[in-house]
């Protein structure tokens, strides 16, 4: 089986680095985007099988990231990392197809196995 390909969003770029290289040592496959915008850019060319996307960024906010990436490949398994959340915005991503909901900080073993059911086709 071939590695889950996950494309992380969040605008924190130290922390958003500092996760792709843990998620790599735990054998997925990763790229960064540091904002809605970018993010979207990078979906075209990257294919992922999950994202993991921030909420609360400059810009786009994560919801709207969600929703046009929906749009771009329903697909996508959508997965929310976010510090700022709240119930609203966990039963908003619900209703626009995101398949899990974490709060930062989550621990990195939750994140790797809610990213690999996402990417094996389980929502939470």
């Amino acid at each position: 089986m071939e590695p889950c390909k996950v494309l992380l969003v969040d605008d924190e770029v130290e922390f958003v680095l500092a996760l792709a290289e843990r998620l790599t040592i735990r054998g997925l496959h990763t790229q960064v985007a540091h904002n809605g915008e970018q993010a979207l850019f990078v979906l075209q060319d990257y294919a992922p099988d999950a994202v993991l996307l921030d909420l609360k960024m400059p810009g786009m906010d994560g919801l709207e990231v969600l929703r046009r990436v929906k749009k771009i490949n329903p697909q996508v398994k959508v997965v929310i990392l976010t510090g700022h959340g709240s119930e609203q915005d966990a039963e908003i991503a619900q209703r626009l197809g995101a398949s899990g909901y974490l709060q930062k900080p989550a621990d990195i073993g939750v994140i790797v196995d809610t990213i690999k059911r996402a990417c094996s086709g389980f929502a939470d």
